[in-house]
């Protein structure tokens, strides 16, 4: 796609639906800088023996949610490229959740929360009015 197709894609109104997508992509990646801080914070705070493994987990986390926040900005942007790294956020998400919905723990409900999220995720951006609005379409045949 050349930036004169960008520029007006970019001018163009955004959907609803993609607009939902590129919303539900930060929220996810703001709850994981949330969690890995507090598990980087917890292990720094915590017990010497899992200091180590905590603070590695805690910027772990922050660091992976760079992916779902600069697909966010890019499909805020209507930018094509933008698809892509959110459908993986939305695929590496779901297995996370079935392992959450595995436990007997409190963390159930965290792993109905995300199962929710990647599937209504993943249905907004393979939608046509979405892929439309990012300029992606079927390939012309030669």
């Amino acid at each position: 796609m050349s930036s004169a197709e960008q520029t007006q894609n970019s001018e163009g109104p955004r959907p609803g639906r993609l607009t939902a997508a590129a919303a539900l992509a930060a929220l996810e990646g703001l709850v994981l800088v949330a969690v890995g801080g507090y598990l980087a914070v917890q292990g720094l705070v915590g017990d010497a023996g899992d200091m180590r493994s905590a603070v590695t987990g805690g910027l772990t986390m922050i660091a992976l949610a760079l992916l779902p926040l600069i697909a966010a900005r890019g499909l805020f942007k209507l930018r094509s490229w933008s698809r892509g790294p959110a459908v993986i956020t939305q695929i590496m998400a779901l297995p996370v959740a079935w392992q959450l919905l595995q436990t007997n723990s409190v963390a159930i409900p965290g792993g109905i929360a995300l199962a929710v999220v990647a599937v209504t995720s993943l249905v907004l951006l393979v939608n046509p009015e979405t892929t439309k609005a990012l300029g992606i379409g079927p390939r012309d045949a030669a």
